[in-house]
Order: C-alpha cells, then structure tokens, then sequence
C-alpha cells in the first residue's frame, strides 16, 4: 500500500449522523411514547381493579375454609388477619389459610375493609379502589365481594 493511497481525501466524508437526523429520530420516538402512554396507563389501572377482585376472590374462599374448620367467619375486631395468624379465642383454627398473611392490601396499597356480620351477608369484604375514598364511579368505585 502507498502512502498516496493511505492518505484520505480532504474531500471523504466521515460516517456518522447529522444534528437533524438525530432530532427527528427524538421527535418521533417522544411522539411514539406520548401516544402509548395513556394506553399503558389505562391497561395498568384494569389490571389493578382484576388484581383486587381477584384478591377479593381468594379472601372469600379462605374465609369458607375458616368456617368449615372453626363454625363462623372471623368478627369484624378479628378481620382478615385471622386467616393467618390464630385469633386467641380460637380452639379449632387450622390455618393459616393465605400464604402472606402480612398482605392484606388491595393493588392501591390500602388495607381492605372487613366485616362480620355485613348487612345481608356473613361476612364483607371491600376495597375503596383507585380514590381511595367510599363510594366513586368507573375506576374508582368501591370493589365489594359478592
């Protein structure tokens, strides 16, 4: 190789992006992200109310559980912390019934709201849901057990 051919050309371009290459590649990238957003937030928001039903669910059957093996639901002084831990009055209690016990918070990290005897139930089970607050509509209405 010569050195006439090692040398570059003071006319050669050097690889490489130019300042408004790189800005319109920003631009769309932050448009791109501005009209995902509200659509990951509001999926995010569904899967929150999904999770507390579900929850809400597995609360329902372990309080089934409780009351086969003890002959009533846990009082409303007692509340859900009796599936896992036993309540002092118990004698027949053969739990724990939840595996995480120290959980007993909804997706909005609000402790649920317990009580037994409820109005025509044996036993309520409620979360304030996204407002954090009692009653509210849409998203944030309060989540109850059926």
């Amino acid at each position: 190789m010569s050195l006439k051919n090692a040398r570059q050309s003071p006319h050669a371009s050097i690889g490489g992006f130019t300042l408004v290459e790189l800005l319109v590649v920003l631009a769309i990238i932050g448009l791109i992200a501005a009209l995902a957003t509200p659509q990951v937030l509001r999926y995010l928001e569904s899967a929150r109310i999904d999770t507390t039903k579900a929850q809400i669910k597995n609360f329902e059957s372990a309080l089934e559980l409780y009351y086969l093996d003890t002959g009533s639901y846990p009082t409303t002084e007692e509340g859900l912390p009796a599936l896992s831990t036993r309540p002092s009055n118990s004698t027949v209690w053969n739990g724990p019934y939840v595996k995480n016990g120290s959980l007993f918070l909804d997706a909005w990290s609000m402790p649920y709201q317990y009580r037994s005897p409820a109005d025509d139930k044996p036993f309520q089970i409620l979360s304030f849901g996204r407002d954090r607050k009692a009653g509210g509509n849409g998203n944030d209405a309060d989540l109850v057990n059926n």
